[in-house]
């Protein structure tokens, strides 16, 4: 509590100095951090390259052997140096080292909901401390430091004196990857989770299995990714790809959730697992085409169990991703046995009913493991009894009606997430992450009390024509538009200042080895693929 008073001491603070302008282009954050000053007249530090280190400040409560910052100090020397130059500088009182405390013990978890991203970074002349409650936070506040180093004319690197005060305005800041659709190179999904630390991202949504593939290799349902996956020796995801990512991801401070979508999305599955899907028919007789999971057996339910237990301990965050969107009723309609399950149970002729009887049991499942779950919106729609701690992410877009969606949501005390306005596998000529830039999560009529039930959003990179060829130039810098909004202040809005920071950034990107695409006319001092 007293950490937190103090960081917010100091942000009152911050925000009560007098505005001033950036002192150069090393200094404009992206993205930008809640509150940051500049002495007055500016001010710099020289850099010696060759002699920087990272290090842990005494009395720090996580210290060397710190898997998470060890690796982090170990990624940004090269991110901050890569040019390194033979010319030291003399002048001055060189800043050489950053020191790095944390109040909260604790390194070998995983990042939640609930984990504390706030930091503090103070560079003045020939002193540098990074503060944080965790590690994650410090990880945040790395970043930050490595977009405020910068290069003279002469090649001396340097950083700008400042003071920044900095914390995510919405705890869950994710961005969507459609493996199904088109399989991703587990070397892709990596890249991808580096280039979100930088744009301070902190959920990796894994969009796994769908219609088209299930490249997920299952040590359960075996059968599932040899029957389902597009090849099952080239276009799966292994056990020990699952773990690489997780862990990946966990060293910059981003959860990975899974979601495993039903009970449509649903047709890869079935080779794998006869008697899952339901017959569609035709007049009397089968059709040989299948619809969505059978919801009327037994046996489904048996099946889910088994699944949603491995699954449930190959992924460790709290949360799994359920799905629960677009099921088409036309093949249960055709289906003799479901109308007769109909009648049965008093559903009448809605299927809507047959549905929602479905997800209740699979929401029954994984409560009974121990997971908190996310589903899309039309389960809530559909008027399905929730658990209060669902998650309801809304991505209908309708012409700005997902306002009206995340007011319906929160006004009946769920939790929601917003992708709808930010489908960036949608494309159009000219500058389309202004759009999303401009998006307000928050601009629906609501309490205080509702829209403090809006944890945040994320960006969605859905498959059907991307790939390894496209996604990162598809990706980036796009997406950092949604990393600001859910990130920096709801007063940060200027769309001219933000295309400067963020055309600045698409520069350090490609100084990164991140094959970012352009925002406009223009160039970058170091374009991709320079030495």
């Amino acid at each position: 509590m007293a950490a937190a008073r103090a960081l917010q001491l100091s942000l009152l603070r911050l925000l009560l100095l007098p505005p001033l302008l950036l002192p150069g282009p090393a200094g404009a954050v992206w993205p930008q951090p809640q509150a940051q000053s500049f002495p007055p007249g500016g001010g710099r530090c020289p850099v010696p390259a060759r002699r920087f280190r990272f290090a842990v400040a005494d009395g720090s409560a996580v210290g060397p052997g710190c898997a998470v910052l060890d690796a982090a100090f170990q990624r940004y020397w090269p991110l901050l140096f890569g040019r390194a130059t033979e010319n030291e500088p003399s002048w001055e009182t060189p800043c050489a080292s950053l020191l790095v405390y944390v109040s909260t013990p604790g390194c070998d978890g995983f990042p939640s909901l609930d984990s504390s991203e706030s930091y503090k970074l103070s560079v003045s002349k020939g002193s540098m401390l990074l503060t944080a409650e965790t590690i994650w936070g410090a990880l945040r506040g790395l970043e930050t430091f490595s977009q405020l180093v910068g290069r003279d004319e002469n090649g001396m690197y340097y950083v700008n004196e400042t003071e920044i005060v900095d914390f995510p305005r919405f705890p869950h800041r994710g961005l969507l990857l459609d493996t199904s659709r088109h399989y991703l190179p587990l070397k892709a999904i990596l890249e991808t989770l580096d280039v979100m630390a930088y744009n301070k991202f902190n959920v990796f949504h894994w969009h796994i299995v769908d219609d088209p593939s299930f490249p997920y290799e299952s040590s359960t349902f075996p059968e599932l990714s040899k029957q389902g996956a597009f090849n099952a020796m080239t276009h799966v995801y292994t056990a020990s790809d699952v773990r690489s990512v997780i862990e990946y991801a966990r060293l910059r401070g981003i959860r990975v959730i899974a979601e495993f979508d039903t009970p449509g999305h649903t047709l890869s599955w079935g080779p794998g697992a006869p008697g899952l899907l339901t017959p569609c028919y035709v007049g009397q007789g089968p059709s040989g085409v299948y619809g969505p999971i059978n919801p009327i057996v037994n046996s489904t339910y048996q099946f889910v169990t088994s699944l949603f237990q491995e699954i449930s301990a190959v992924f460790p965050d709290f949360y799994l991703h359920l799905g629960g969107d677009e099921v088409d009723f036309t093949c249960w309609k055709s289906n003799p046995e479901i109308r007769a399950f109909m009648v049965q149970m008093g559903l009448g002729q809605d299927y809507k009913k047959l549905e929602s009887f479905y997800i209740q049991r699979l929401l029954d499942i994984v409560s009974s493991l121990g997971k908190g779950y996310i589903v899309w919106q039309e389960v809530f729609d559909n008027d399905v009894k929730l658990r209060p701690d669902t998650i309801i992410h809304v991505w209908k877009e309708n012409d700005l009606q997902y306002l009206n969606e995340i007011a319906n949501v929160t006004r009946s005390g769920y939790r929601a997430l917003l992708s709808a306005p930010w489908y960036l596998n949608r494309i159009s000529y000219g500058q389309d992450w202004i759009k999303a830039y401009k998006v307000e999560p928050l601009m629906f009529e609501g309490s205080p009390e509702q829209k403090a039930l809006v944890i945040g959003g994320e960006a969605c990179m859905w498959g059907e024509y991307v790939d390894v060829t496209n996604l990162t130039p598809r990706l980036w810098p796009r997406a950092g538009a949604v990393a600001e909004r859910l990130w920096s202040n709801e007063t940060v809005g200027n769309v001219q200042d933000a295309y400067a920071r963020l055309a600045e950034f698409r520069c350090t990107l490609l100084g990164r080895g991140v094959q970012a695409q352009p925002l406009y006319v223009g160039y970058c001092e170091h374009e991709f693929g320079e030495v």
